[in-house]
């Protein structure tokens, strides 16, 4: 897998020195995916990290030119990236405030990127801000938030309704066999799959994706 043509040297190169969990498989394809769906509408993620995702999907509406990228993270870090958890990572964690921060990390690469015009960050947690979200429709969702069963369910129920026809439903950590990762989103993701409003696009490592009929 090689770098879009289009994608910019220093998008490439944040976005490979940027902490994260995305593949360059999975990122190339989130960024052609908004480069279509921000010509419909305004691109939504779900679980902003340190902003490796949010390039390309930021990059992908940069390009096409229309609307812009709005990721959502609560910045205090999952479950699993607590002290003494799996995904604990030293360098995103406060010691004397004894808190987890992701936030300007996240700042930080948008802006070496040159997309701090088209990545819009809202702090806060998905529930809260789908009870408050506008109503705006959105052409792409992507949820890589929580990853437990309630909190993948709640942010599909939450946010899934809101995209165009011909928009994109995009899941991150969708995995088949159970031996390569946790289920809740895999399982969420074949839910959905199967509801008749919604057409399977592929799986792009562990990246499922579903379109709006």
């Amino acid at each position: 897998m090689s770098w879009p043509s289009q994608m910019r040297p220093e998008a490439q190169r944040v976005a490979l020195q940027a902490k994260g969990f995305l593949s360059l498989e999975e990122g190339v394809k989130l960024l052609e995916l908004a480069c279509s769906a921000s010509r419909l509408a305004a691109v939504l993620e779900i679980g902003s990290y340190c902003g490796k995702s949010a390039l390309y999907l930021g990059e992908g509406c940069r390009l096409a030119g229309r609307h812009v990228v709005f990721s959502i993270d609560h910045h205090r870090g999952s479950e699993e990236q607590q002290p003494g958890q799996r995904y604990f990572d030293p360098d995103v964690y406060d010691a004397p405030s004894h808190s987890f921060d992701t936030l300007r990390h996240f700042v930080r690469n948008i802006q070496a990127a040159g997309l701090t015009d088209w990545v819009v960050p809202l702090v806060g947690t998905s529930s809260c801000l789908a009870r408050h979200w506008p109503g705006a429709e959105l052409g792409l969702v992507f949820i890589d938030g929580g990853h437990s069963d309630s909190d993948v369910r709640a942010d599909f129920e939450g946010w899934s309704r809101l995209v165009v026809k011909g928009g994109y439903l995009c899941f991150h950590d969708i995995y088949p066999n159970p031996a390569d990762g946790g289920q809740a989103p895999y399982r969420v993701f074949q839910n959905a799959r199967a509801q008749r409003q919604w057409a399977f696009v592929g799986l792009f490592g562990s990246l499922g994706v579903l379109q709006r009929k």
